[in-house]
């Protein structure tokens, strides 16, 4: 067996699962089909699996908090389903809908949403640009697509008045803000803000970055 072969699947821990609360159990499922398709499908490498939890899943749970009661999210390059099936799987009440340009990953996302029952989840094989101009979200999320200087563009004008972009960042994403600030008037972004959210599994924090669009 190859190194590569033999490396762990991670194991959440008990403040993850606490962290999920009722949503852990389906939460586990996605986790398990992942790791058993995940690499065979092309999702994710090899090498993710020993960091499932804490880099993919947990990381993607640190938006829901800033997603409203009943709102409609749109989740941008949804690839195998970062941040947008947890957030679909932890926030029933949410309208999600996947926005996705692969075929291969836009049938994977569909076997997800098959095998998991999410009937508050639409998809679409469509890149972002394309949805410009046929209607608006609360929120529109993001995960590893861009930098916000060229996620902006693409984003914000799928946000409705009064509602946000919640891009997933790394250390940089004050940064980033401060680099993207030009765009801001020109998109309608009237506040910036980068949330601190504690990783229950590892020491570095998710920076959750809201982009509130005037009403």
């Amino acid at each position: 067996m190859s190194e590569i072969e033999a490396l762990p699947v991670e194991i959440p821990n008990q403040a993850a699962i606490d962290l999920f609360d009722l949503s852990y159990s389906a939460v586990e499922h996605f986790a398990q089909m992942l790791i058993e398709e995940g690499e065979t499908r092309g999702l994710i490498g090899p090498r993710e699996l020993p960091r499932l939890w804490s880099r993919h899943l947990v990381n993607s749970a640190a938006i829901v908090p800033f997603i409203p009661a009943d709102a409609q999210m749109l989740d941008v390059g949804s690839g195998a389903g970062f941040p947008g099936v947890v957030a679909a799987i932890m926030r029933p009440d949410v309208d999600v809908h996947l926005v996705e340009p692969m075929l291969r990953r836009i049938e994977w996302l569909a076997d997800v949403v098959e095998e998991l029952g999410l009937d508050n989840v639409t998809l679409h094989q469509k890149r972002a640009e394309e949805l410009h101009g046929h209607g608006k979200a609360d929120i529109v999320t993001s995960r590893a697509v861009a930098n916000l200087s060229k996620l902006i563009p693409i984003t914000l004008p799928l946000v409705r008045g009064g509602g946000s972009l919640l891009a997933l960042k790394g250390r940089k994403a004050k940064d980033e803000v401060a680099q993207a600030r030009r765009l801001f008037k020109k998109f309608g972004v009237v506040k910036a803000t980068v949330h601190e959210v504690p990783s229950v599994m590892e020491d570095e924090s998710t920076m959750v970055v809201q982009l509130k669009r005037a009403k």
